[in-house]
């Protein structure tokens, strides 16, 4: 009943993937949920202890659900694969794992490094997310992009934080939005939304404004700049692809 598996879902990951194994080296199996890796991250994720899952990729929710059936504990603990988890945390879920206190599940607050700094603000204060739980009572639901972990019992939080190091480097990141960003647009597009001027210029200027001050970003100094921009961009491109999807088919 207190054994884990860890599940890591990936796409071209290979800077990331051994790390990410190493993190969740407490785990009694881990099972790497791969969408057809064009890089070396299955040659890389083979020379470990691990199960191997090829699977095209259609949505987080049901990636993620496929992986979990094929556990073999009830214990699962989701890893993204630029995440880390502490040796606090760690220690923290092996315990917790084996009294939960009538939990079903838990959130883990999450550390976001953005290259080397610790952001503090800009919205990453109230980061969390659930990635310990009993598959029994816990399952994703959700769209293409924001899924979401629905659960038929109590939930509770853990104390230590997850470290995201999200950013290694600022083409990198790019690529990871833009990523995100033709998520969003085939699901705005199946929802037949329209696009314009104001899609292009103000819901951009918004998103940095929402990041960089109502957040607090400005504290962060240099970096809470850098990524408020980032997140301007990603909205941008986000109605950019759109707008293709509906003018041009692709």
């Amino acid at each position: 009943m207190t054994k884990i598996t860890a599940i890591i879902p990936t796409l071209n990951e290979q800077i990331h993937i051994e790390e990410a194994i190493g993190s969740v080296d407490f785990a009694d199996e881990i099972i790497i949920i791969d969408s057809f890796s064009s890089d070396k991250t299955i040659e890389l994720a083979k020379k470990h202890d691990v199960k191997i899952i090829q699977r095209q990729f259609d949505d987080f929710s049901s990636q993620k659900n496929f992986a979990i059936e094929k556990a073999s504990n009830s214990w699962i603990y989701i890893l993204d694969a630029d995440e880390r988890v502490t040796e606090e945390l760690k220690n923290e879920i092996l315990k917790t794992v084996k009294d939960p206190k009538d939990k079903v599940g838990f959130h883990i607050r999450r550390s976001f490094f953005f290259g080397a700094k610790n952001l503090h603000y800009g919205g990453w204060q109230r980061d969390k997310v659930i990635r310990l739980f009993l598959k029994e009572y816990c399952q994703y639901n959700g769209n293409l992009v924001h899924e979401v972990i629905e659960s038929t019992g109590e939930l509770g939080f853990l104390k230590n934080k997850i470290n995201h190091y999200s950013y290694r480097n600022y083409n990198q990141y790019i690529g990871k939005m833009n990523h995100y960003s033709e998520l969003k647009a085939q699901q705005l597009f199946q929802k037949n939304k329209n696009v314009n001027v104001y899609h292009f210029l103000i819901k951009p200027l918004v998103r940095f404004f929402i990041h960089y001050v109502i957040r607090l970003g400005f504290l962060d100094g240099y970096a809470g700049l850098i990524y408020a921009r980032t997140q301007a961009y990603a909205v941008f491109s986000r109605y950019v692809k759109l707008w293709h999807l509906k003018n041009n088919g692709f």
